[in-house]
């Protein structure tokens, strides 16, 4: 597991992470983009993580730049995401998008969904 040393006002994306948000932005033939990160109600655990690849962020996101990906976050969701590491696996165990959140009190056994 990913230790996380986030300071609480940001969040990070890891270099893996970063490299497949580009490869799948690259499928779309996107040049300009950003990885819009937010949360809704839903999953087994009460919240949902969103991710989604888009060409310009909201007014009211908040941008952060990590490793060379610009990341949109809506404000409501930022109080639920400050200082998350968002990481890749393609291991044995499974493989996509893998959030390390200290905010989530609870999390499911996908890792897609948490509680605080």
């Amino acid at each position: 597991m990913l230790k996380n040393t986030v300071p609480i006002n940001t969040i990070k994306i890891t270099e893996k992470a970063a490299s497949k948000v580009k490869q799948f932005a690259n499928q779309k033939s996107m040049s300009n983009f950003g990885l819009k990160v937010s949360v809704k109600g839903g999953g087994c655990s009460g919240l949902t993580y969103v991710l989604d690849i888009v060409d310009n962020h909201e007014k009211e996101d908040k941008v952060i730049k990590s490793s060379g990906i610009e990341v949109y976050i809506p404000k409501k969701a930022f109080v639920f995401l400050a200082g998350t590491v968002l990481d890749f696996s393609d291991g044995l165990n499974g493989k996509g998008f893998e959030f390390y959140n200290p905010n989530a009190k609870k999390s499911c056994g996908c890792g897609d969904s948490f509680s605080v």
